[in-house]
């Protein structure tokens, strides 16, 4: 997959993997029971699917990173830049697996500006009480 296909074939095959494991999840979620919201939080939690759940998209939100902030954690968190194994051109494969990613997150901008679904791009420069802060901002009216 990382080596054969083009980028836009890998992505393309991404996103139709998250509609099939999307029925999962929806099973995952409807088994939880709690009296306060769920934040339901995931990369194939993409906003078409998730939308048409809703009662209001404004009860959703997608939190995409920036291109600098993909670029810092490709240099700095391991997981991030860890190569795909097992393949004849590893340095290759990383390159179509960030484009694949930079697609599939692009995908999700254009889905969720469409749909209107609110946006918080993350940078890096806000800690994560700062980012909890703005995404129950968002949700405010929707919470006790």
């Amino acid at each position: 997959m990382w080596i054969r296909s083009t980028v836009e074939q890998a992505a393309d095959q991404a996103l139709k993997i998250f509609v099939e494991r999307f029925e999962y999840v929806q099973d995952d979620l409807r088994a939880l029971m709690s009296p306060r919201p769920i934040i339901a939080d995931g990369w194939g939690l993409r906003p078409e699917l998730v939308a048409p759940l809703m009662s209001s998209t404004q009860r959703m939100v997608v939190m995409v990173p920036t291109e600098e902030f993909r670029q810092y954690q490709l240099r700095e968190l391991t997981r991030a830049s860890a190569l795909p194994l097992n393949v004849s051109d590893p340095q290759l494969a990383q390159r179509n697996r960030i484009a694949r990613d930079r697609l599939i997150a692009e995908d999700a901008v254009r889905n969720a500006k469409r749909l209107n679904i609110p946006i918080i791009e993350v940078d890096g420069s806000y800690d994560a009480q700062t980012m909890a802060s703005l995404v129950a901002e968002q949700f405010r009216e929707f919470l006790p």
